[in-house]
C-alpha cells in the first residue's frame, strides 16, 4: 500500500501570511517523505506547479496535565512540516468555497 505523503495543511496566522506574501503553503507531511515525493504529491493533488520545497522536523515536546488523582506526564509526537513554494501566479484554495455569513 502506498504511503500517504500529505497529512494536513497547517492553518495558522504565520502560515496564512506566508501564503499571502510569497505563495508558500505549509503542510504536515509523512516523516519518511522526501522533497521530491512532497513536490509530486502537491502537484498531483492541487494541479499546480511547485517551484521549491523546504522541510523541517518539529521535535516532540513534554506535556503534562493535572487530573483529580495525579499529574499525567507525557510527550507530544514529533512531526515533519513542508514549506511548498509555488511558481508565481499560482494559488491553492485550501478552504474551498466557504461563504461568509
Amino acid at each position: 500500500m502506498a504511503k500517504q505523503i500529505l497529512i494536513k495543511p497547517v492553518i495558522t496566522e504565520k502560515a496564512t501570511k506566508l501564503a499571502d506574501k510569497r505563495t508558500t503553503y505549509v503542510f504536515v507531511v509523512n516523516k519518511d517523505a522526501n522533497k521530491i515525493e512532497i513536490k509530486s504529491a502537491v502537484e498531483k493533488m492541487f494541479s499546480v506547479s511547485v517551484e521549491n520545497v523546504n522541510t523541517a522536523v518539529m521535535p516532540g515536546k513534554p506535556k503534562s496535565r493535572s487530573t483529580k488523582t495525579a499529574v499525567v506526564k507525557g510527550t507530544k509526537s514529533s512531526y515533519k512540516k513542508a514549506f511548498v513554494t509555488l511558481t508565481p501566479g499560482e494559488t491553492i484554495d485550501l478552504f474551498g468555497s466557504i461563504e461568509e455569513a
